[in-house]
This record gives structure tokens, sequence and C-alpha cells, in this order.
């Protein structure tokens, strides 16, 4: 199929209102809609494919986005040459994206900083402080002194996997998935997460830890946005594919560099800039909704 794919998500059947909505607005773009196979159920989310007349742009893309969000639907826009049988690497960010909180925000609560550094967290994810690597030393300096209990505690009272995690490592899983977590965070919660939910490699930054407490320092490299891309690309090698036959997950700017250039790059309830670029946007749906991409 050469022309590019629509699909909308929803947890609810997709009312006929939304259907007939969408394909009027893409007239007025001069692009017609035509439905590909019906409303089809998983069980869990309902689903609905797409073929579009001609390429949509940003804009266009986000007024429909737009659109289906007033019935409660995500929309999806695939590339026209995506062959989904030969997705073979699935790519997630940790924080905010397979997680439901800001390991960082939540370490520098026990030392009553959570404000200072959540706010420099933000900016980052924002896009608004383009230095990474310059805005994670900040944040990790503040952390100073913390005792490394914090991390325990921050990992079994607060850190939860986001809807859906689990059923989209196990379907990934039974696809013959590669799955990579790499991460701008820390390596004692990846590699918990790689215990729980069965990734094959996880890739994150270490905290200095002396004599039971945090230093405030990050040894080695430090694992941003181009780092995270290059362990894709470098597992995508080892499997013999390239990144076009890679899904990505993210929900910062940070991971644009990863997303950009995958088969398909999902924004997961992402900041603008991140969904601008994405060619999904889940706001609505679980992460398992990525299946449904990849039939």
């Amino acid at each position: 199929m050469s022309n590019q794919v629509l699909v909308a998500i929803s947890r609810d059947p997709l009312s006929e209102k939304l259907i007939f909505s969408l394909k009027d607005q893409a007239l007025q773009y001069g692009v017609s809609l035509h439905s590909i196979g019906g409303q089809l159920s998983n069980g869990t989310y309902y689903s609905e494919r797409f073929e579009s007349s001609a390429p949509l742009e940003i804009p266009q893309r986000e007024q429909l986005r737009s659109l289906a969000g007033s019935f409660n639907t995500d929309l999806c826009f695939l590339k026209p040459d995506l062959v989904s049988q030969d997705i073979r690497v699935l790519a997630m960010d940790m924080d905010s994206t397979l997680i439901n909180i800001e390991c960082i925000d939540e370490i520098a609560d026990f030392t009553g900083k959570k404000s200072a550094v959540a706010e420099i967290t933000e900016a980052t994810m924002r896009g608004e402080i383009k230095d990474f690597q310059e805005s994670l030393k900040r944040r990790v300096a503040l952390l100073k002194g913390v005792h490394a209990d914090a991390l325990e505690s921050v990992y079994r009272e607060r850190l939860r996997p986001n809807p859906g995690a689990a059923e989209l490592l196990a379907g990934a899983y039974e696809r013959g998935i590669y799955t990579l977590l790499v991460s701008g965070g820390f390596t004692f919660f990846t590699e918990k997460l790689r215990e729980q939910l069965g990734f094959k490699q996880t890739q994150a930054n270490t905290l200095e830890i002396i004599d039971g407490k945090l230093t405030g320092k990050v040894l080695g490299d430090i694992v941003d946005g181009a780092a995270k891309a290059a362990y894709l690309d470098a597992a995508c090698s080892r499997l013999g594919c390239t990144k076009a036959n890679s899904i990505t997950m993210g929900d910062g700017a940070n991971d644009l560099i990863m997303m950009n250039g995958s088969g398909i790059s999902v924004a997961y309830q992402a900041k603008p800039v991140v969904k601008e670029k994405a060619d999904a946007a889940f706001d609505r749906v679980g992460l398992d909704a990525a299946l449904l991409l990849i039939p």
C-alpha cells in the first residue's frame, strides 16, 4: 500500500460520527480517507484503519488529532512504505513513558528539593534546555547526600509501570521483537524493570554512591538523546536491520533523535514538541495500543 495509513484507536467503539467527521475534515484539505477492513476490537481497544489519497502536512495531522481527541480517540499516521512484519526492535524511554514518574524528581523529594529538580526536568523535556548532559549534571548535583536507600523507596512506593506496559512487552516477545529500554535515568531502576518486564537490553546512567550515599555525580558517559539513538542503531545493526525496522516510544525532547527515522514513532503522554513530530500520539490509550500498529 503506497499511501499513508491512518489508525484510529479508542477504548470505546468508534462512532459513525467520528468517522464521518474525520473524512469530512480531510476532504477540506483535498484528501479522501478510505476505510480499510472496518472496525476491529482486540478486547481492550477498538481500532479502524484508513488510507489517505495524499500525504497530510503536520498542521493537518494536528487538526485531525484534535478532532479525534474530541471523541476520546487517538489518531496515528503510519508511513506509506511501512511493512509491520518488518518491525524487529522496540526501543523505549523509561521515565514518564514506560513508568508513571520521573525518578530523579522523586529521589530529590527525599532532600526537599523536588520542585527545584522537577523545574529543570520539565524545561528539559519541553526542549527549552537543549543540553541534556548539563541538565542531568545540574539535577544530580542536587541529590548529593541522599541515602542510597531512597532509590529502593522510590521504586517500591512510587514507581508503577504505565497502563499496558506488561501487555506491550508480552506482545513484543510473542512477535520475536527485540526490546530495548534506553533511558536518561538511572540503572538502579532500569535493571529492576528489566527483571520485572523482561527487556532484552537496558541502558541508563549510573549514580555514584560512596558510603551508602549519593555523591551528586554520574559515573561514566551520560546517556543523552544522541546516546539513546546510538544504542538503538547498534541493536538494529546486531540484528541485521536498520532503524526503519524499529518502533520507538518516548515523551520528551531528548527522545526525538532516537524516534526520528524509526519505522513507527510513538509519543506517549508527551510534550507538544514530541507529539507534533511523532507518527502516533497516545493520550487516551495505553502503551499496548502500539501492538495494533504492527498487527
